[in-house]
């Protein structure tokens, strides 16, 4: 899938995504600040991508953790500050929920202060049903 959007290409082409980029923006978000950049590397390995690109820079990233079958996550989702408010964020969900393979599935996300965007993607909130497990680490994994 490749969109053009004003002069930004949104793709879930795996190699467009500059993996360096997103790790740099991800130790400056609230959600993913202590994520090893290792494991996003992984995240990113195993998880369906969308890319925002303006030229040769990565500007926005969205990740989606799924069975393909029952459920997915949306997860990751950003846009540098210097692109905001020129509607890429909008462009990059409705990217993600037009991917046929996601219709009909049950979706999740978490979000501090997105609420808005994602309700018109038809995301509800229902903090009453989920909960969460924040990670355990063990000796097996140190």
């Amino acid at each position: 899938m490749e969109v053009i959007y004003n002069d930004y290409l949104i793709s879930d082409d795996k190699s467009k995504i500059n993996t360096e980029a997103v790790i740099a923006f991800l130790t400056r978000s609230y959600w993913a600040n202590t994520r090893p950049p290792e494991r996003t590397i992984r995240a990113i390995e195993n998880s369906y991508c969308i890319g925002v690109s303006y030229g040769d820079q990565q500007v926005g990233f969205a990740r989606v953790v799924t069975d393909w079958a029952t459920f997915f996550y949306l997860c990751d989702v950003y846009v540098d500050e210097e692109h905001r408010g020129k509607g890429i964020g909008k462009k990059l969900v409705q990217s993600v929920m037009n991917v046929a393979e996601l219709e009909g599935l049950t979706g999740l996300l978490g979000t501090k202060d997105a609420h808005g965007l994602y309700e018109k993607y038809g995301f509800v909130r229902d903090s009453e049903r989920f909960m969460r497990r924040p990670p355990q680490w063990t000796m097996h994994s140190k």
